[in-house]
């Protein structure tokens, strides 16, 4: 395994970004708290309690048990506004330490991206695409609540089968090619096998010895994280940054391909985990994952 090159840090990304120095990243990939209200210590404790709040779901409708998930259909006008506070200040923070032509991949959810656009394209990042990840989940197609016996026939919404990733990237200084040569980014890599780089990507949800490592409610596959973290980097040299960095699978994915990173969490409880998982998630062998490598 490669020598660690990562750095994680117990901080609020809201006070460390201002501190970093302008145009010192080369690219983030981040799965920020989509709702922020699931991240708030009476939800989670709710959680760890197994009494419902935001994540409370219906686990036994269809005869299938289901794992705990934020509904954000429960959101209301203050807490979107929350949101739309939330990207507002993330946006010019991110495109401030970024270098020309850098990317931002970040977890989104299809009833919230729009303002999570209006935040990063306000800021002077480029709309440059959408990722989408296709997971089967037992989430979502529920029968009315209370009245999933009446109304057996309908659901309230569509079973997901999919997750959204939208791509920003801050302009690049002249053309793509010069960019490239003066800060190694601006571009996407492709894979090892010389494809473009694909913006649909099979992804099973994270389940036994990485669940076991990292029980974060959060938990992104490093089967996936390999590959968005390994395009994030076009030249595989620079620094990404997660900045809600949760269990560490961006950090994992970074120091499985031998990249440099930098992760921050504000839960302790949190960082402790990621601190503990991130070599364990590194070291996991992978059918179809990248192997490890220096080289671009």
């Amino acid at each position: 395994m490669n020598r660690q090159k990562y750095q994680i840090w117990n901080a609020d990304a809201f006070e460390w970004l201002p501190k970093r120095r302008s145009e010192s990243i080369h690219a983030v990939v981040t799965d920020p708290p989509f709702g922020l209200v699931e991240y708030m210590p009476d939800q989670l404790r709710r959680l760890a309690e197994g009494k419902g709040g935001i994540w409370r779901l219906p686990h036994n409708y269809d005869g299938h048990q289901r794992s705990p998930m934020p509904r954000f259909t429960v959101l209301g006008p203050s807490d979107r506004a929350k949101l739309d506070h939330f990207h507002q200040r993330l946006a010019p923070l991110l495109h401030n330490v970024l270098v020309p032509g850098g990317h931002v991949i970040i977890a989104s959810q299809n009833l919230l991206s729009h303002i999570v656009v209006g935040a990063f394209c306000g800021a002077g990042f480029e709309l440059r695409g959408q990722i989408v990840r296709v997971v089967k989940t037992l989430r979502g197609g529920d029968r009315p609540k209370g009245a999933h016996e009446r109304f057996p026939w309908v659901s309230v919404s569509p079973r997901s089968s999919w997750e959204l990733w939208l791509i920003f990237r801050r302009p690049c200084e002249g053309r793509v090619r010069d960019n490239l040569e003066k800060w190694g980014t601006g571009a996407l890599r492709r894979p090892a096998d010389g494809t473009p780089f694909r913006d649909l990507i099979q992804s099973s949800p994270a389940r036994g010895e990485e669940r076991r490592i990292a029980p974060h409610p959060s938990l992104k596959p490093q089967a996936f994280m390999r590959q968005i973290v390994r395009a994030a980097l076009p030249l595989g040299k620079g620094v990404i940054l997660d900045p809600f960095m949760g269990s560490g699978a961006t950090i994992a994915a970074a120091h499985h391909l031998g990249l440099s990173s930098i992760g921050l969490e504000l839960h302790e409880e949190y960082f402790r985990l990621a601190r503990r998982a991130i070599p364990a998630l590194s070291r996991l062998n992978l059918d179809g994952s990248e192997p490890p490598s220096e080289d671009p």
